[in-house]
């Protein structure tokens, strides 16, 4: 009896010893490949719910854990925040990519002002309501308040960008939540550090230093990046978009290395990278928008996978009431005070403070006190999900139904931007521009010669219901037609841009504007 047991366990050890085999890839992939599939599918869910894809990814997560159908055991906190800050890089990228400059341009004041005073505001106020309310020591209170005062880039984007709202709004709120990174990062990092806090003031002087060298590489990449692929035609059209991922990578690596804020470097740049108006434009985007769902996916899973479902009893009360403190009282109080030199509506001021969604950064920002085995870390980490999941919960599906109550929905009347690739033509010192008119376009009704492009620039080809034609000056354009425009290299831009103009503004749209919107007095 004896020996059959020894045999048992001498085969269960030979098992676990075989190497990986092409089989065990096999297996690996299969399950990679249906945990995709599931989580695309369950994308479809969250967008008709309203509800930001992380729960649902969060879910998959957990379904597939240790208290789930696939009891998986996974600890490894290290390794989670090593992915989770890789997935975050992407996803900032993302944002970036997409954030136009002439939206957020008007909204940076705010946008700086809430990631920095706002941020202040709200680790002070949240970190009293977990010390006084819920009786934790203050340094588990401050580390709780700067997690969670940090807005999720990831939830952000996928959920303001479904809903039509004023583009300075828009813009203050996706800027914030690339900026705020920065700061709540250094701010965990200190309060998770062996030793009391000294020296408050040289703690502001990091902050400061980082974000400004961050900045600076950001910028200054992004800049350098988007030159060389204006003017470097590369031989397949697919490069490009791994060009421009490989750029904002290397900001994000520089920015870290210099000792500065790599987020903040990566979104800046990725910001540059987006409004360069780089060839091959919507491919790139494409590319960056898989990238970033598959992003999403990865960290999302593997969050649900490191909490304990079992664990999470005793801190449901302590985090909905901390994140009662942080929703409305917290939150509110640093958009007041951070836009008070601002003139802006109360309305706004209003959604902007429902806005302040928390996502997966807080929760990976959760693993640092743990990786630094700071004392109660796991507590923290279980009260920052519950918060993070009954919270995006209620504020992420109510959005669009306040925007609606405040009068802020800007969805009737708004003209549909155009759709512009660009392909450069190396020899003949040209581009080659693909223009999509969209429904709701106001260049629909327009006839080629009222488009008034600049010398050197012109209309050569209409793709109309699958037919293509060489226009006539008095061919009238119709909202679904891909034209095609060659344009020389001087004013590529000056086209594209009066392009872009009577698409917002119609034939008239140099006489009367194109309907900018005002940024804040």
């Amino acid at each position: 009896m004896l020996g059959s047991k020894r045999s048992h366990r001498s085969a269960r050890l030979a098992r676990r010893e075989q190497p990986l085999t092409v089989h065990h890839l096999n297996q690996l992939l299969l399950v990679c490949s249906l945990v995709l599939l599931i989580a695309v599918a369950a994308v479809r869910i969250s967008s008709r719910s309203g509800l930001p894809s992380l729960l649902v990814y969060l879910g998959i997560g957990i379904a597939m854990g240790q208290d789930g159908v696939g009891d998986i055991h996974f600890n490894n906190a290290e390794l989670t925040q090593v992915i989770g800050y890789a997935a975050l890089v992407v996803i900032l990228t993302e944002g970036g990519l997409g954030t136009k400059w002439k939206e957020i341009r008007p909204a940076l004041p705010a946008a700086s002002s809430m990631a920095l005073a706002g941020v202040a505001v709200s680790v002070g106020v949240t970190a009293a309501g977990a010390h006084w309310l819920i009786g934790l020591e203050w340094r588990q209170a401050l580390i709780i308040g700067a997690v969670v005062s940090s807005t999720d880039a990831a939830a952000v984007f996928s959920v303001l960008r479904k809903i039509p709202l004023p583009a300075r709004v828009t813009g203050v709120l996706e800027a914030e939540s690339g900026f705020n990174d920065a700061p709540v990062v250094i701010l965990v990092v200190a309060f998770s550090t062996a030793g009391p806090v000294e020296h408050w003031y040289a703690l502001l002087g990091e902050i400061a230093l980082e974000l400004a060298i961050g900045a600076a590489i950001g910028i200054a990449v992004g800049w350098l990046g988007s030159w060389g692929l204006r003017h470097v035609a590369l031989p397949a059209s697919g490069l490009y978009p791994i060009a421009v991922m490989a750029i904002a990578v290397t900001a994000y690596a520089a920015g870290a290395l210099a000792h500065g804020s790599g987020f903040l470097a990566v979104y800046l740049a990725s910001m540059v990278l987006g409004n360069a108006k780089l060839p091959h434009w919507p491919a790139t985007r494409g590319f960056a928008d898989g990238l970033g769902w598959i992003a999403q996916i990865g960290m999302f899973v593997l969050l649900g996978l490191l909490v304990t479902p079992h664990d999470l009893g005793d801190d449901i009360w302590p985090a909905l009431l901390i994140g009662l403190v942080l929703t409305m009282v917290a939150r509110p109080l640093s958009v007041v005070i951070s836009l008070a030199p601002f003139r802006v509506p109360w309305q706004e001021q209003v959604l902007m403070s429902w806005a302040g969604l928390r996502g997966a950064v807080p929760i990976i920002l959760a693993t640092i006190p743990m990786v630094n085995g700071v004392e109660d870390s796991r507590r923290i980490f279980n009260i920052v999900f519950v918060l993070v999941i009954a919270y995006t919960l209620v504020q992420g599906p109510t959005l669009p139904w306040l925007a609606r109550k405040l009068h802020l929905d800007t969805s009737a009347g708004q003209a549909a931007d155009l759709g512009i690739e660009s392909a450069p033509l190396e020899r003949l010192r040209g581009h080659l521009l693909s223009v999509a008119i969209p429904e709701g376009s106001k260049m629909h009704g327009v006839e080629t010669n009222e488009l008034r492009l600049p010398a050197g620039a012109a209309v050569t080809l209409v793709v109309r219901e699958g037919k293509s034609f060489v226009p006539l000056p008095t061919t009238v354009l119709r909202r679904g037609d891909e034209l095609l425009v060659v344009t020389t290299d001087p004013v590529r831009d000056a086209a594209e841009a009066r392009l872009r103009a009577v698409g917002q503004g119609g034939k008239l749209a140099g006489w009367l504007g194109t309907g900018a919107p005002d940024g804040w007095a």
